[in-house]
């Protein structure tokens, strides 16, 4: 009897395992809105330098009140090419001759100007407050808005790495109720953060944070149920992603402050690490980890809350160790990173999947995070970015199933970076058009990335399929890095970001037409049948087929790479 049978045999899918599941999900939600947050909370509003008036005209005080304040606009600050106020400058002296009907733009061009030294004036419609307000960071520091939003990835990628060892070390339920309590206190520290220095170092926190409790909740979901709800178990956790940014943004709607936004957005953690001490360890984990007493128990409290007492009365450690023979095997097997790049076809494989999955990442985030460049409201456009998820990740599953995987993997990235060159060449009038190609952009990275994790995990054989998923997640959260630093890019050339975000999809997907197809076809056990390009003629039974999903599905093994 697998150890798959023997979670059958104490439940299955029973009480116990919707109530872990449904508890695990949840958080999910709240880390999807901080995955975005920066979208509203470092959102850039219309703005201006302050307004002087220099007493150097006949009627003082008594004349500008008599201004409205597009005529104030007007004597104070210099239009730019689009015919609106300079965000960055302002006139030395008050130019009250512009108010006369007669003043040419040649002659305006003629005056002197200043930077704004005595601060700005922000356009408060939309957001009350944001970082960007706050800090002033506009201008010559408008850059450090995407360089925070890359400290926070680079947080993600840290805490990947240092939560996935930790993880196999401590186990996944300590280190998950340690993600909840460090989300919760650095998310309320972030919100409270006294200047931007300190905003970063908790951001940076909180991204390391998401990176384990992403981790060790897909971990402890997929090894909890059993082998034919795996998939089912796997896309409820994506599509509750998938619903929390829409969820951001109704919170980013009735929460204009980013301090109250932040606030928000992070308390219910504490709420998540108070009832984390009901999770059960994985027990899998618990036995190649040497703790085969505890497993036994935790199994036994399991079959308790599925009415299965009997069943649980009958385990023992001898019962579990032969169970899990094939497990603890492979969890003996040395491997290194090395072994990716060893052999001709492994390292074409881990090349080409790896420039998909950077790519993937980095037109995904550039992309999302760039809300505001649309010229629509940005709470809609989020709420679209959010909602197209539903029917790419429908759509992926689908073209895997029926078409194969290295088709769907290539056509996703590929229409997807066809979508972001399309949108250079149509007029920024059109907003309607450019945003809808976003979303069909967007749409389809959401189907790149679903594709991969299953992908990823069927190229390589079981002895390294850890560490090759290990490999793609560390270059996705590269891409992220990435991206908001090209964006900046784009002060000085505009179609420059463009051009690149929609350049790397198209090369990754050619790169996947050299990847071998997976579709029907036993997963590989050893490098040499990789390399031999020869599976076992014997189809395998389903479990097998479905034994990728607790691998690919669950990202713990990314501290392999």
């Amino acid at each position: 009897m697998s150890f798959a049978e023997l979670l059958d045999s104490i439940g299955g899918m029973g009480r116990f395992q919707i109530i872990h599941v449904a508890l695990l999900v949840i958080p999910v939600l709240m880390t999807a809105s901080h995955n975005l947050l920066q979208n509203f909370s470092a959102a850039v509003p219309g703005h201006h330098c302050q307004i002087r008036l220099s007493a150097n005209s006949t009627g003082g005080t008594n004349v500008t009140q008599r201004l409205s304040t597009k005529e104030l606009l007007r004597i104070s600050i210099p239009m730019d090419g689009d015919w609106e106020p300079e965000k960055c400058r302002r006139f030395i002296t008050t130019q009250w001759q512009l108010l006369s009907p007669n003043t040419t733009v040649a002659n305006e061009t003629e005056m002197e100007t200043e930077p704004c030294t005595d601060g700005w004036t922000y356009d408060k419609s939309i957001f009350t407050n944001t970082i960007i307000m706050e800090w002033d960071l506009v201008c010559n520091l408008r850059t450090l808005g995407q360089m925070a939003q890359s400290i926070y990835m680079a947080g993600v990628l840290v805490g990947a790495l240092v939560f996935g060892s930790l993880a196999d070390r401590f186990g996944r339920k300590a280190l998950l109720s340690w993600s909840y309590l460090q989300m919760a206190v650095s998310g309320i520290c972030t919100a409270f953060s006294p200047n931007f220095t300190a905003y970063c170092v908790f951001r940076f926190l909180v991204g390391m944070a998401l990176s384990g409790i992403i981790l060790n909740c897909m971990s402890l979901v997929v090894e909890w149920v059993p082998i034919n709800v795996r998939t089912i178990a796997g896309t409820v956790v994506g599509y509750c992603a998938t619903i929390g940014q829409i969820v951001l943004a109704g919170l980013a709607y009735a929460l204009p402050d980013w301090r109250w936004l932040q606030f928000t957005a992070s308390m219910p953690f504490f709420i998540f690490f108070l009832y984390s001490w009901w999770f059960a360890e994985s027990a899998r984990w618990l036995v190649l980890s040497g703790k085969p007493d505890q497993a036994v128990q935790v199994l036994k409290k399991v079959a308790q809350i599925n009415r299965k007492k009997e069943e649980g009365d009958k385990l023992n450690t001898e019962v579990l160790k032969s169970n899990m023979e094939k497990e603890m095997a492979l969890a003996q097997s040395s491997y290194t990173l090395y072994s990716l790049v060893r052999t001709p076809n492994v390292r074409r494989i881990s090349c080409c999947i790896s420039s998909v999955w950077f790519a993937t990442s980095f037109a995904f985030y550039g992309l999302a995070m760039d809300l505001q460049h649309f010229g629509f409201n940005i709470y809609l456009i989020q709420v679209a970015f959010g909602s197209i998820d539903i029917p790419a990740k429908l759509g992926a599953a689908i073209g895997m199933s029926f078409i194969g995987r290295r088709f769907t993997q290539a056509a996703s990235v590929i229409l997807a970076g066809l979508a972001i060159l399309a949108n250079i060449f149509v007029p920024r009038e059109l907003k309607a058009l450019r945003t809808s190609l976003a979303v069909l952009g967007k749409g389809c990275l959401a189907s790149s990335f679903n594709c991969l994790y299953l992908y990823t995990g069927e190229l390589y054989p079981t002895v390294i399929r850890q560490t090759g998923m290990g490999l793609g997640s560390t270059m996705a959260r590269m891409g992220g890095i990435v991206a908001p630093v090209v964006r900046v890019t784009g002060e000085y050339f505009p179609y420059f970001p463009p051009i690149i975000y929609g350049t790397a999809p198209i090369i990754s997907g050619i790169a996947a037409i050299f990847l071998p197809e997976t579709l029907n076809v036993p997963l590989p056990d050893t490098i040499e049948e990789v390399e031999r390009g020869k599976r076992t003629r014997d189809l395998k039974n389903e479990e097998q087929k479905e034994k990728i999903l607790l691998q690919t599905m669950g990202p713990a093994m990314l501290q392999e790479a």
